[in-house]
C-alpha cells in the first residue's frame, strides 16, 4: 500500500513543524503522456536553516526530497504516480510541513514513514464546544488499520481516532481536533467534500503482514 517513496527510509512523527505555500508547480515534460511536476514551496522565515539539498521533508503527509533552495523557498519533483495517489500537492496553496526525525528528537506524535496509504475524503466537520470534531471517509481496504483510540495521520497531523464505523464502502473514523491543532496545521480550512491523505499507524501495518501471512513466533 506504500505508494510513495524516497530514496532513503526517513521517519516522522506527525507534528508539524511549519506552515508553508505552494507557491509555483511547473511541468517536468510536455506531451500526452503522464509528466510529474516540480513544486516550489514557501517556507515560513528560518525554516530551511538546517535543511541541505536532499534532505527529507513531508507535505501533508508526503515524504519528498529538497532538490533546491532558495531564500525562504525550497523546491521538489513528484512522479506523476505520486499526484495520482496524493491530495493538495497539484494546486498552489497552503501545506503542513514536517522535517525528518532525527535520533535525539522527541517522538511527540507516533512513527511515521511519509508514506500515503490512500485517500480520505471529509464528511463531516463542525465544533464541538471548544473543539471540532473531524469525520473521514477512509477507503473500506484500509479499515483493518484503523481502531478506536489507534493513530492515523491526516494530511501529516498524527491524531488519536475516537470511533471507528465500517460501512459497505468506506470506514469512517472520528477524531478531535483542539484549538491549538487548528493553528498550526491546515486542518482548520477542512471542509466536507475534502480529499485528504492518509497514513495508517506503522505498527498496524506490521501487524497485519504478519497476520495475514502466518507467521508465529520463533521458538
Amino acid at each position: 500500500m506504500r505508494y510513495l517513496t524516497n530514496n532513503a527510509s526517513p521517519m516522522f512523527t506527525g507534528i508539524i513543524s511549519g506552515i508553508g505555500r505552494i507557491t509555483e508547480v511547473q511541468a517536468l515534460g510536455k506531451g500526452t503522456a503522464p509528466f510529474g511536476k516540480r513544486l516550489t514551496i514557501a517556507a515560513p522565515a528560518g525554516y530551511l536553516a538546517d535543511v541541505q539539498l536532499g534532505d527529507s521533508v513531508a507535505l501533508n503527509g508526503a515524504c519528498m526530497t529538497v532538490t533546491r533552495i532558495d531564500g525562504e523557498h525550497f523546491s521538489i519533483d513528484i512522479s506523476a504516480e505520486s499526484l495520482a495517489r496524493t491530495a493538495g500537492l497539484d494546486t498552489p496553496g497552503p501545506v503542513n510541513l514536517e522535517k525528518a526525525l532525527r535520533a535525539h528528537d522527541r517522538l511527540g506524535g507516533h512513527l511515521v514513514a511519509g508514506h500515503v496509504d490512500g485517500l480520505g475524503e471529509v464528511t463531516h466537520f463542525a465544533p464541538v464546544g471548544e473543539s471540532w470534531e473531524l469525520r473521514v471517509a477512509a477507503p473500506r481496504e484500509m479499515a483493518r488499520f484503523l481502531a478506536t483510540k489507534g493513530s492515523i495521520t491526516v494530511n501529516g497531523v498524527s491524531l488519536t481516532v475516537n470511533r471507528v464505523a465500517d460501512t459497505p464502502t468506506a470506514c469512517e473514523f472520528s477524531i478531535n481536533l483542539i484549538p491549538h491543532t487548528l493553528r498550526e496545521t491546515t486542518l482548520g480550512s477542512l471542509h466536507a467534500g475534502t480529499r485528504v491523505n492518509l497514513e495508517v499507524d506503522l505498527i498496524a501495518r506490521y501487524v497485519e503482514r504478519m497476520l495475514s501471512a502466518g507467521v508465529t513466533s520463533p521458538a
